[in-house]
């Protein structure tokens, strides 16, 4: 076991919140170093960049790690849920794998408890994220279209990317039923800039980018925090944080690339490894001082696991659209996000509209879906489909439960031997009614655009994309991990910054929200720094 020279601040993890943080305490000048257990991604390997991209997809760039099964990954037990978990690990994290949707949580979603009468209310508010969310739109570099009534005004870094053929037929649609819809806001360049190449409409955002158009930390955070000195390492796989005899973090156990021990000294702890690594973590952390695991008086570390689950409606049209060419996200509408007590349930969701698929996934899903027929008709059947199909998945906002939790596995491990997460959810009657609401209204949508053949999932199985809820913020320490600005309640000098913070789920992709939040978190921490341990 090596045992290394101190630093004053131990990030652990390198994707959306950990580079936000890292770049942001760059200007302390602080010795600052972050462990990432993956390594940098390579956009010259990346799925678009050969004929194959589809197959790719489910495979080495597949969203599970159980299926991906790369050397940077960690299984997860999902066996216990209709969702099934998306991540991962490298550098850049989700960033790399997401589509770009960029999202703002609205107003009352900090705010429920107060007025809807569920769950509890953000002990911060949007006013408090608002310079945050404007910052990291122009680092990540976002572009939009500013006038969207559903939010406050915001301020955009570039313009739109373009709604083509699709945005025009679904977009009429709304029109003609009076329903909200706006350009979505996109972490992808619609014009040069900050070096930055802009979108060609290649399609395949959500499996890297090799034009850099998307924006990931490691082609934004990561570049400018490092030459600012911040340090990444990487390949190096965390198993626990290690207390004192004053209850204070003293550093991380981690496995590097040769499968050796490490024991790096910090005076600071930030947890930025998503909702479901972070309590995998702090819960294997479990010593004499923490019996049940790190941070976890409450009991609330791993509890309160929300996903997002998501509907499907997707139909065909007559006329061609844009097929897969184009952001892959490209409008949104925010019609039903607000409670309306004739709906039966409360909070909402919001729609994102969606283009076609690739020649291949059209064809394996237009026969799994009966619509494209073995033997004769076959081709005729799949001209029809490939490149006239278009709708929209629904995020339904999930409300924080209990027993919705990460526990650590008792019998599965990964290739260093740390117990795995084990994970334990069911779907609120809530979310259910949420889900057939947006399949109806969803299906209203696209007959109103002139589909047939339309088809519905819900939910999605493999839509485990937000990770959010497991070590929630709050005043109280009896019902939340840390406090109002994300420092644990039972440990001075841990800090948790990820999605796992969230108090509610709200009803949009949650990115942007995870990176102010830690933006916010480190400008607490600067600001603090005379009385941070006190």
């Amino acid at each position: 076991m090596t045992r290394l020279e101190p630093v004053d601040v131990l990030i652990i993890g390198a994707g959306a919140s950990g580079a936000a943080v890292a770049w942001s305490l760059a200007d302390t000048r602080m010795r600052i170093l972050c462990l990432e257990q993956g390594g940098w991604p390579s956009p010259s390997t990346y799925p678009s960049t050969g004929m194959d991209w589809e197959a790719r997809q489910s495979e080495d760039f597949a969203i599970s790690p159980n299926r991906r099964g790369m050397a940077a990954d960690y299984p997860v037990n999902d066996d216990a849920s209709p969702i099934k978990i998306a991540n991962f690990n490298g550098v850049g994290g989700g960033t790399v794998l997401y589509a770009g949707h960029f999202p703002r949580m609205h107003p009352s979603d900090f705010r429920v408890r107060t007025l809807d009468g569920v769950a509890d209310d953000w002990p911060i508010s949007y006013r408090t994220l608002e310079p945050f969310y404007a910052l990291n739109d122009r680092m990540m570099g976002v572009a939009s279209l500013e006038g969207d009534p559903a939010y406050p005004q915001k301020e955009a870094v570039m313009p739109p990317l373009p709604l083509g053929r699709t945005g025009a037929l679904l977009g009429g649609a709304m029109n003609e039923l009076g329903w909200h819809w706006w350009p979505s806001d996109s972490a992808i360049t619609s014009r040069e800039y900050e070096g930055r190449a802009p979108c060609i409409n290649l399609g395949h955002c959500g499996h890297g980018c090799a034009q850099g158009a998307k924006a990931s930390t490691d082609i934004t955070y990561w570049q400018e925090a490092l030459r600012a000195r911040v340090e990444l390492r990487t390949n190096c796989r965390v198993s626990r944080i290690e207390t004192n005899d004053d209850r204070m973090a003293t550093g991380a156990w981690y496995f590097d690339g040769d499968g050796q021990q490490v024991f790096q000294p910090a005076e600071m702890v930030v947890m930025a490894c998503n909702g479901i690594g972070t309590p995998r973590i702090l819960l294997n952390s479990a010593s004499e001082r923490f019996p049940d695991g790190l941070a976890n008086s409450s009991g609330q570390v791993g509890r309160n696991l929300m996903f997002h689950p998501y509907a499907l409606v997707r139909g065909r049209f007559d006329t061609a659209l844009d097929g897969f060419r184009g952001s892959r996200v490209f409008m949104w509408s925010m019609e039903f996000y607000e409670t309306d007590a004739a709906r039966g349930f409360k909070r909402g969701y919001c729609y994102q509209f969606t283009r076609g698929y690739g020649p291949a996934v059209t064809a394996v899903n237009g026969m799994g879906d009966g619509l494209i027929p073995w033997g004769e008709g076959h081709h005729a059947a799949y001209r029809k489909l490939f490149d006239h199909q278009a709708g929209m998945v629904s995020i339904c906002e999930d409300l924080p439960e209990e027993i919705n939790r990460v526990t650590l596995d008792p019998a599965l491990k990964d290739g260093n031997g740390i117990p795995a997460p084990k994970i334990t959810y069911r779907l609120g009657d809530n979310t259910r009614a949420m889900l057939d609401h947006s399949v109806a209204r969803g299906t209203e949508i696209l007959l109103k655009a002139g589909a047939s053949d339309i088809v519905t999932r819900s939910p999605l199985p493999y839509a485990g994309w937000h990770l959010l809820g497991t070590a929630r913020m709050g005043t109280d320490p009896r019902r939340s991990a840390v406090n109002e600005w994300g420092r644990a309640h039972d440990v001075k000098n841990l800090f948790v910054v990820d999605g796992s913070v969230f108090v509610t789920s709200g009803g949009v992709n949650p990115t942007s929200t995870i990176q102010a939040t830690a933006l916010y978190v480190a400008d607490q921490i600067k600001t603090r720094l005379h009385e941070l341990f006190d």
